[in-house]
């Protein structure tokens, strides 16, 4: 019985962890979404949800990580986008996090994030081009790419 207890009582304390995490990485979202950053390109973000995935990423099971990062990308698609915009989320946050994962073996927490915020932005564009079916948003890539290192810097830190 009491490794029922111990076993439950481990339980909720993840569910309360995941709940939590996955919380502050909304309001982070909401709060991205109230300032009206325009840069002239679409994509463009601080992204600050991502410190949340970065505090998983170090904290957390890569698989847990992962149910972290689409939970966040499933609420604030939903909620402040629409279907394209969830694609495309889900698109760059999944080969970001795929990056990070092998990055966070080699290079520091603002290395593996700036890795993470560039990958975002080449998924992102990856998904576009092929679902526009044009090959011209490459030009957009690098502006992409130095927002990707900006933000990832930012969160890193």
């Amino acid at each position: 019985m009491w490794m029922r207890l111990r076993s439950n009582h481990h339980i909720a304390k993840k569910t309360a962890l995941f709940a939590l995490l996955i919380s502050v990485a909304f309001v982070f979202s909401y709060i991205e979404f109230l300032i009206p950053i325009n840069f002239g390109i679409p994509g463009i973000k601080l992204g600050l949800s991502n410190i949340v995935v970065m505090f998983a990423l170090y904290q957390m099971k890569p698989s847990e990580t992962f149910l972290i990062a689409v939970a966040r990308m499933v609420i604030s698609g939903l909620l402040f986008g629409g279907p394209l915009m969830l694609l495309y989320s889900f698109c760059g946050g999944a080969f970001s996090l795929l990056v990070m994962l092998v990055q966070k073996r080699f290079f520091g927490i603002v290395g593996v994030s700036v890795s993470g915020g560039i990958a975002h932005n080449i998924g992102q564009i990856v998904c576009a081009a092929f679902l526009l079916k044009t090959a011209t948003l490459i030009y957009y890539l690098p502006v992409l790419l130095v927002s990707g290192i900006v933000s990832g810097t930012a969160v890193g830190l």
